[in-house]
């Protein structure tokens, strides 16, 4: 069954993962983030298997969070003030975006292929998780939405925010006919039009305690830039299939930690180009994938003649609670290595079922198991 959230739901209540937990529609944002209430690691002589929360919070942010922004330089609460408030920004300083505003930027997507531009060094900021508040939420409702965020320099945060877009579904119908029986191919299939949140192609880009789903390619689209990093926010469904991504790497270097995702195809990608490397670490996947959890694609995918899987991949430390799915896949050969280790493997009992890779990947010192687990 496809799994998705309606946007009236999303706004009035931030829904964690509709059906795959069991929670109704009726569950709040501040509720949600601290629902998780399975085991998220395990200590064994002295050593931890999975995903641990640090000092600064629970894994996916929102209530508890320990670095939330309450102040800014600028403080907004509708379109025009968020757009002028981000052209005057200079370095160092924050745009806030008051309480649970909703800034609704569909119509100028949609006409005129509109996106925020965040200057060097500033921070856009919301309050979530701030004395129960869902945080304020900018949405496209327009399916063809390039991106929504584009930082313009080096050194911008996003923080505190929700980012809504247009497509939480599957459309396997679509899928199918593209690539299945018919054989319509990738013509037909980019006929239906895709969807990006945050597309950042320059270095040092923070996301932290942010809400995003529900974007066809990306929630966060690494084009190129290295020093990125990613941590306590929650990401789910974008699981439009064939693509569908959490966090999507190109030519970009990033570490992703702390983050809970659920119902996306992939939540962490990478086309397999060279200079792609991630380090994920201390992440939850909380109950549903279409697809393996975390990938590298190969030079299969690309087509370009070379078996190039990325260059550094590192995951450790994570919890995977993802039934009949591999969590890892690696599709090529790194140009480095593909370290997997400490990471705890609740639905699945060998390292075959929950990695898989070729030469330079390395799958060692993982738990295995929910009642028993082992160590492999």
């Amino acid at each position: 069954m496809t799994q998705h959230c309606d946007r009236r739901s999303f706004l009035k209540n931030s829904v964690l993962a509709l059906g795959a937990t069991g929670l109704s529609v009726e569950t709040t944002a501040s509720q949600a983030v601290s629902l998780f209430e399975k085991p998220s690691w395990i200590e064994r002589s002295g050593k931890v298997y999975g995903a641990k929360p640090d000092n600064k919070g629970p894994v996916g942010g929102g209530p508890g969070y320990l670095d939330i922004v309450t102040k800014g330089d600028f403080e907004v609460d509708d379109f025009d003030g968020l757009v002028n408030a981000l052209k005057k920004a200079g370095p160092g300083q924050t745009v806030l975006i008051k309480g649970e505003a909703e800034i609704d930027l569909t119509a100028d997507v949609y006409i005129d292929d509109f996106f925020l531009e965040i200057p060097a060094g500033v921070t856009l900021a919301g309050n979530r998780g701030h004395n129960g508040s869902a945080g304020a939420i900018i949405t496209s409702d327009a399916l063809k939405t390039t991106q929504m965020i584009k930082p313009l320099g080096p050194g911008v945060r996003i923080t505190g925010i929700r980012l809504k877009g247009p497509n939480p579904k599957r459309y396997m119908r679509h899928h199918t006919r593209a690539f299945g029986e018919e054989k319509r191919g990738s013509s037909y299939y980019y006929k239906f039009p895709t969807s990006n949140g945050i597309v950042c192609d320059t270095d040092r880009l923070t996301v932290d305690n942010c809400e995003i789903t529900a974007f066809a390619h990306s929630g966060i689209y690494l084009k190129s830039g290295v020093g990125h990093h990613l941590h306590h926010n929650y990401i789910h469904h974008c699981q439009y299939h064939g693509l569908g991504y959490g966090v999507s790497h190109n030519k970009s270097e990033s570490i992703i930690e702390f983050n809970l995702f659920d119902a996306n195809r992939h939540s962490i990608a990478g086309t397999g180009a060279a200079e792609s490397s991630y380090t994920a670490r201390y992440n939850v996947e909380s109950g549903t994938a279409s697809s393996h959890c975390f990938d590298m694609h190969g030079g299969r995918d690309r087509k370009d003649g070379t078996n190039i899987a990325g260059k550094n991949i590192r995951v450790y430390g994570n919890t995977f609670y993802v039934p009949q799915q591999r969590a890892v896949v690696i599709r090529g050969e790194p140009v480095e290595t593909c370290e997997v280790y400490q990471n705890w493997f609740v639905y699945h009992d060998t390292p075959a079922g929950a990695v898989r890779g070729e030469e330079k990947t390395r799958a060692f010192d993982n738990l295995y198991g929910e009642d028993t687990p082992k160590i492999i």
